[in-house]
């Protein structure tokens, strides 16, 4: 069985709160993709048999799979990317949307990318990436 993300945060606006405040702890943003590259080195294994197209999130530069699985009315994700930075990210998303009801997953906009300021540090196509990850999981949420 997949290890699937655990949330750390009792909710989604928890868990942006918290990543805020990590992100505040360092001074300058090399600092912070450093941060957040060493988030995705501690995501759970991805299986190799995932990373296939069924999986795999369109209109993002690198390669990047999620996978989704229900239990007790929640929906827990996993994923994985291809580049450093980007599993850093698919960590950040995951912290956010893994572990919560379809409700909450569907409530929560991706705002919050731009409004801790990562849509504006990174390029254009990475920033398009990640807004891209979010949409997938809400369409998962949306999914019967």
């Amino acid at each position: 069985m997949t290890d699937y993300f655990q949330p750390e945060d009792d909710t989604p606006q928890a868990a942006i709160a918290a990543i805020g405040e990590d992100l505040a702890l360092f001074d300058d943003w090399m600092d912070r993709y450093e941060f957040i590259i060493e988030l995705g080195r501690k995501l759970p294994p991805y299986p190799a048999a995932w990373q296939d197209e069924a999986h795999r999130v369109q209109g993002c530069q690198s390669q990047v799979w999620l996978a989704a699985q229900e239990a007790d009315g929640k929906l827990y994700f996993t994923g994985a990317s291809d580049a450093a930075i980007v599993s850093g990210l698919v960590a950040l998303v995951l912290r956010v949307y893994s572990g919560r009801t379809r409700a909450e997953i569907l409530a929560t906009s991706a705002q919050f990318l731009r409004d801790l300021g990562l849509i504006g540090a990174l390029s254009t196509n990475r920033g398009n990436g990640v807004a891209a990850m979010v949409e997938r999981i809400q369409e998962m949420a949306r999914a019967a």
